[in-house]
């Protein structure tokens, strides 16, 4: 554990501050682009095209249709598995396709254009009233709904599916450069594909959400036991608790270490009920010092993290806007300049657990990180329900859903020894009927993905009959085809 004098931490927590995206944006000059997160997908891409409507949308994919080549698909740029980037490919950035096209006020179902970022969705809503998001992902913001679409993700629902249950309809631009409607009751077999299909069997160009009524809520927190927080969960939701996770403790030095959480929950209350000024939040500023902290005294940050959300227990939130989070990009190359450390950043990985093996999974993990040397810097856990409606579906009963952030030196020693920690967690979940999320890494070996995944050769060979051009591509699908080939 690394020791700073109170003014070399605050001159730390500085350098994160001041200096938040310069490894991004060299990185993203020209035709270079890389995930936002890891960092870990460097690729380089033919041209980038960044269409404004469905009509210039359908003409870039008409286009790469007639000259043979091939087209990727990116949003905010989040994925850490390079779903989003493929070498050669025209990259097609959908972030200007981002315009609310129609909002029915007596259903609850606002269309949006793919490209739309949550903030900005959040903040048409909040001027309408009554009507909000049921979920987002949870801790970055400038994330598109069309990525949402790709990755089937979810949040903090404590009873929710994947956001798949919360899709109404899309307009998907296929590989002949079709607009083709999907729902559940028109062309439902491409609905279950594109859902979580990272973008391989089309384009989506605008989707249709599913709204929940908009409430205030009231956050109760407390610090719970690994052992008892399923049963804890189960309270809540019995008590009417509507979102929630069990943020656990990182040091593994600590008898607390994946052991002990700070468990946070919220229920609805009256709307009636006023939201003070006043209310206590974290700043930008206690954010930064809870990441150098989270580096560099972890035993502090969990610390410090569980004293301030015990501090706002019983604090009022709108339902949406307590989805929203902070992040910085490119935190890290201040973070390492100031440490004097080598490059590096965090990958989040997701791994879900039937939810009775929680406590024994987290328990053989603990043992795993600390023998490993494992550097943990943050970790959550959190419920979904099971999704019957998508093909590739990685929620396949009521999980746990157990999500980290580690920490990866950007060495080949560094890459390959993550790489071994994500697979030796793949296996610990899968041997207690668990699963991984695909979103956030490609490397699960053949074995673990025929574990997992069981329909997944069969995924590949339906886009091949959807798409037998391949037109729609990426450096995941590349790798995938060729590491299914091998086994």
């Amino acid at each position: 554990m690394t020791s700073l004098s109170r003014r070399e931490f605050l001159k730390l927590a500085s350098a994160v501050a001041a200096l938040p995206a310069t490894r991004i944006a060299a990185r993203e000059s020209g035709v270079l682009v890389n995930d936002i997160h890891a960092q870990i997908n460097p690729t380089r891409v033919r041209a980038i095209v960044q269409p404004r409507s469905q009509a210039e949308l359908i003409a870039a994919v008409r286009r790469a249709r007639r000259s043979g080549g091939k087209l990727s698909l990116c949003g905010g740029r989040h994925s850490m598995g390079g779903q989003q980037f493929g070498t050669g490919t025209t990259l097609l950035d959908l972030r200007s396709m981002n315009d609310v096209l129609h909002f029915d006020r007596q259903r609850g179902i606002v269309e949006v254009e793919s490209g739309i970022e949550w903030p900005k969705l959040i903040n048409y809503l909040v001027d309408r009233g009554s009507w909000a998001i049921a979920q987002k992902q949870t801790g970055a913001d400038a994330l598109t709904i069309g990525g949402a679409l790709a990755s089937n993700v979810h949040g903090r629902g404590l009873t929710m599916k994947p956001i798949v249950s919360d899709i109404e309809s899309f307009t998907l631009i296929d590989s002949e450069g079709r607009a083709i409607r999907c729902s559940r009751e028109e062309n439902i077999d491409r609905f279950r594909l594109a859902v979580g299909g990272y973008g391989l069997f089309g384009v989506v160009s605008s989707v249709s959400l599913r709204l929940v009524p908009r409430r205030k809520l009231r956050r109760v927190v407390e610090v719970r036991d690994v052992d008892d927080i399923i049963s804890r969960f189960d309270d809540r939701i019995r008590s009417g608790f509507t979102y929630g996770d069990f943020q656990f403790a990182i040091d593994p030095q600590s008898d607390e270490f994946l052991r002990h959480g700070v468990f946070s929950c919220y229920q609805p209350v009256d709307d009636s009920n006023a939201i003070p000024n006043g209310q206590k939040e974290l700043s930008g500023e206690d954010w930064n010092n809870l990441l150098v902290l989270a580096h560099i005294n972890k035993a502090e940050a969990f610390k410090r993290y569980a004293s301030y959300y015990l501090s706002t227990s019983g604090q009022i939130y709108w339902s949406d806007v307590q989805q929203l989070g902070y992040y910085v990009g490119g935190y890290h190359a201040a973070l390492d300049r100031a440490m004097h450390a080598p490059e590096a950043t965090e990958i989040i990985t997701e791994v879900y657990v039937p939810r009775p093996q929680l406590a024994a999974f987290m328990h053989e993990l603990a043992d795993d990180f600390r023998r490993n040397q494992v550097n943990l810097i943050y970790g959550t856990v959190r419920l979904i329900q099971r999704d019957d409606e998508t093909f590739l579906a990685w929620a396949k009963q009521p999980y746990a859903c157990i999500v980290l952030n580690l920490h990866m030196i950007h060495t080949p020693e560094g890459i390959q020894a993550t790489a071994d920690t994500l697979r030796r967690m793949i296996d610990l979940a899968a041997a207690r009927g668990g699963s991984f999320y695909l979103t956030y890494h490609r490397f699960a070996t053949a074995r673990q993905l025929d574990a997992c995944y069981p329909q997944f050769r069969s995924f590949l060979a339906l886009k091949r009959q959807y798409d037998p051009s391949e037109l729609f591509s990426s450096d995941w699908y590349e790798h995938h085809k060729r590491l299914m080939q091998s086994a």
